[in-house]
């Protein structure tokens, strides 16, 4: 793969989820012009992540079944549309709906993140795994800064009228630049490969494991940064939307990791790099909770969760994506339905617990969640021993799931 592919793909994924996060620092502003209370606002944020979950288990899958080029750029077409809506939006309703159908289609970045798996060589898989989610990781974050500013400029709507003739032009490099790939799926039918899509966490003990695993690290993500625009409009803080929107670049030194997470994968210690960072997790909310009255306390916490989060996403994808080349997409559909789950359940968690304990609260329900994934990691590395164990003595049939679980550790 040359390396202007590679960045156009990367570019390109970070683009398309954007749109998803562009509300969150404009939640306050967007309120008080549609009408909205702080948990309604927050609906937001949930329905983004719920439609995107949908996407992921509905679109998805398709990459094994069609040609991937014609695909991601129909999606890439279908989400500038939908930003258009969510741009002309005249109540809340139609606002939801938007972003739900802007959600729904960008998954166009998780296809072409296994595209890019697939063009790269077994060797430099985790570099390019890194690359890329370092594009959508940059966007996810960025999304924040960018509204912030645009919204200064020309109120919140600006923010999706922009994204959108990006997205279209985004739509025309892909179609130009992308070589065509045929999907692995062996001519299933649609509903077949839906249910080969969820059969995966059935046959693949490790997907099993690490959808946990993502669901619980995201969950933690979102809680963080869901609850963070509230904290920082009230006393001691009282920033405007802008200032908010600012901390997205805070956070995109996180982003940065993932491609040093995937070197570090692609030289065998993508285990010691789950570990660290499912630590991390817990830890950073020791730090985010002092942020209630301290800047640079809360600065720190929010540095840490980032790499934390990064690093486990980025060394749980390197495991997955070595289970089933065949079936990279399904796989990918999998995991991040689960990955995206967990994040709408925690910022759906988030509304509740902000009004009932405060930042407090908040900074429990992180750490409990964070807490969730060192749980999970250890017993996926007792389990997994167990299996290897059991695989080294003779036997005369060996189960797939055993050497699955061998070949991706």
């Amino acid at each position: 793969m040359s390396r202007g592919l590679l960045l156009l793909m990367s570019v390109a994924t970070g683009l398309a989820v954007s749109g998803n996060y562009f509300a969150q620092p404009l939640l306050g502003l967007i309120g008080r012009e549609l009408g909205f209370g702080p948990t309604a606002a927050a609906l937001v944020v949930t329905v983004a992540q719920v439609g995107y979950a949908l996407g992921l288990i509905l679109l998805v899958p398709l990459g094994d079944l069609m040609e991937r080029r014609r695909l991601a750029v129909l999606l890439y077409a279908a989400t500038a549309v939908f930003l258009l809506v969510s741009a002309t939006a005249a109540n809340g309703t139609v606002l939801l709906a938007g972003t739900a159908l802007t959600a729904l289609a960008s998954v166009g970045a998780q296809v072409v993140v296994p595209f890019a798996v697939s063009l790269a060589a077994p060797a430099e898989r985790g570099k390019v795994v890194g690359t890329v989610m370092t594009g959508l990781l940059l966007g996810l974050l960025l999304a924040r800064t960018v509204s912030g500013a645009l919204s200064e400029v020309g109120g919140w709507r600006t923010v999706y009228w922009v994204n959108a003739v990006l997205m279209a032009l985004m739509a025309v490099l892909l179609r130009v630049f992308l070589p065509r790939l045929r999907g692995d799926g062996g001519g299933l039918s649609y509903p077949a490969l839906l249910c080969s899509t969820v059969a995966m966490f059935r046959y693949e003990p490790l997907l099993r494991w690490r959808a946990g695993i993502g669901a619980l690290s995201l969950a933690s993500f979102s809680v963080l940064w869901t609850a963070l625009t509230f904290l920082l409009v009230q006393s001691p803080y009282g920033w405007s939307e802008s200032a908010i929107g600012l901390f997205g670049l805070v956070g995109a030194a996180g982003a940065l990791t993932a491609a040093v997470a995937g070197r570090l994968a692609d030289r065998g210690h993508v285990q010691i790099v789950t570990g660290a960072g499912t630590v991390l997790l817990v830890a950073s909310w020791a730090a985010i909770a002092a942020g209630a009255r301290s800047l640079v306390w809360l600065l720190i916490g929010v540095i840490v969760l980032d790499l934390a989060h990064q690093a486990v996403l980025n060394s749980t994808q390197n495991v997955i994506y070595a289970l089933r080349p065949e079936a990279r997409n399904r796989i990918n559909s999998a995991f991040m339905t689960s990955f995206f789950i967990g994040g709408a359940v925690g910022s759906a968690l988030t509304s509740v617990v902000w009004v009932r304990g405060g930042w407090a609260g908040v900074c429990v329900l992180g750490a409990s969640l964070s807490a969730g994934t060192v749980l999970l990691w250890l017993l996926e590395r007792i389990t997994v021993g167990r299996r290897a164990t059991e695989s080294s003595k003779p036997s005369a049939h060996r189960g797939h799931d055993t050497q699955s679980a061998t070949a991706a550790h």
